[in-house]
């Protein structure tokens, strides 16, 4: 099976699915992008770890990853490598003691433990053609402008109005609250606020 590198391009709101969220991959090499549905919860594991966030206890998937250092598991890759009916299939490589293993995974699940433990996204050619959205031919069109706006513009300004009136001190002071209080979404826009502040 030849594998396609895939990086993970980001997160935003599901324009299709109501409390869903669009995980969207992109093949390093050009512009074409996998958008893939998943659910709050592991939206909230991997924006935490794309935020370089710290919460206070260690969530599943860390738990996971705890679990495997001390095991002397080693997580070598994450491979998408089946697409039935709308659905993405997974599996986490791992070695252990020069055993390989192969683990069934939800997408959302493999990619999470993927960023948590820096191995790399694979999927395969035929998955992107039947999946991947090349951006540089469709981008004159008004769907692909539709797309793009859905998958990435969605928050771009966020709740920046909701922060206007407060300071730099008094917004770090809100970040580390909503960590302790383990709202994550509030937490990464105050980030956004933050960084847009800085630049």
């Amino acid at each position: 099976m030849d594998k396609i590198k895939l990086k993970v391009l980001g997160l935003s709101v599901s324009q299709t699915q109501t409390g869903a969220y669009a995980l969207v991959l992109m093949e390093e090499k050009t512009e074409r992008r996998i958008p893939i549905i998943i659910g709050p919860v592991e939206a909230q594991s991997i924006a935490i770890q794309l935020e370089g966030l710290k919460p206070p206890r260690p969530l599943t998937h860390d738990l996971f990853r705890n679990l495997a250092f001390s095991f002397d598991i080693v997580v070598q890759e994450v491979v998408i490598h089946r697409l039935e009916e709308g659905i993405f299939y997974s599996e986490i490589v791992c070695e252990r003691q020069g055993d390989v293993i192969r683990i069934d995974s939800r997408t959302s699940d493999a990619v999470s433990l993927a960023l948590r433990f820096n191995c790399p996204i694979y999927t395969t050619a035929d998955i992107l053609e039947k999946a991947g959205i090349d951006m540089d031919v469709e981008k004159s069109t008004k769907k692909a402008t539709d797309l793009e706006a859905a998958l990435f513009d969605e928050d771009s300004e966020g709740n920046a109005d909701a922060y206007s009136e407060f300071n730099i001190d008094e917004l770090n002071e809100f970040l580390n609250d909503a960590i302790k209080a383990e709202d994550y979404e509030r937490a990464s826009e105050i980030r956004d606020e933050i960084k847009r502040r800085q630049k």
